[in-house]
C-alpha cells in the first residue's frame, strides 16, 4: 500500500471518530435535557447575551437566519424562550430565556457549545488557518457539493 493511502485512510479514520464523538455528545444532550445540540447551543448563546436578535443569534451559530428562526420555533414552542418586542419599534424581536430554558441549560452536559466547536475553539490561529486551507482543498476534491449545509447546525445534516 502506498504511503498517500496509508495516510489517506488515516484521515478517514479520524473523521470517522470526529463524527461520532460529535453524534455521541448529541445524544447525551438529548437524553439529559430532551432538546437537540442546536437547541442548547442557541439557548446557551441567550443566556450569554440576553435580547439578542434572531439575526444575531444566526451570526453566534454561524447558520443561516432561516435556518436559526425554524429553530427558534422549535425551543419557543417548547417554552425554552419567550419573544419580544421593542414598544417604540415593533419589527425589532429580542430574544430571552424562559425558567425552563434555564433548567434545561442546567442539565445539558458540557460544553453548551458542541464538542466540536469548543475543540476548534481551543486550536491556535495558526492552526485553524491550516485546517481551513486543508479542508478547503479536500472539499474541492469531493467535487459537486451542497454548499447550503455549511449554514445548518451538525445535528440536522
Amino acid at each position: 500500500m502506498s504511503p498517500n493511502a496509508i495516510a489517506a485512510r488515516e484521515a478517514l479514520r479520524q473523521f470517522r471518530v470526529i463524527f461520532g464523538a460529535v453524534r455521541q455528545h448529541f445524544q447525551a444532550v438529548e437524553k439529559a435535557c430532551g432538546v437537540s445540540g442546536a437547541q442548547i447551543w442557541a439557548l446557551a448563546a441567550l443566556r450569554q447575551t440576553p435580547g439578542m436578535k434572531v439575526s444575531e443569534l444566526a451570526q453566534a451559530l454561524s447558520i443561516h437566519a432561516s435556518t436559526a428562526s425554524n429553530l427558534l420555533d422549535k425551543i419557543e414552542n417548547a417554552g425554552l424562550i419567550r419573544r419580544e418586542r421593542n414598544s417604540a419599534d415593533q419589527r425589532v424581536v429580542r430574544l430571552y430565556l424562559t425558567e425552563a430554558g434555564e433548567k434545561a441549560l442546567g442539565k445539558a452536559p458540557q460544553p453548551l457549545t458542541g464538542i466540536l466547536t469548543h475543540a476548534l475553539g481551543q486550536l491556535s490561529d495558526d492552526a485553524l488557518s491550516r485546517l481551513n486551507q486543508d479542508l478547503a482543498t479536500l472539499i474541492a476534491h469531493m467535487g459537486k457539493v451542497d454548499t447550503r449545509d455549511a449554514q445548518k447546525p451538525l445535528s440536522e445534516i
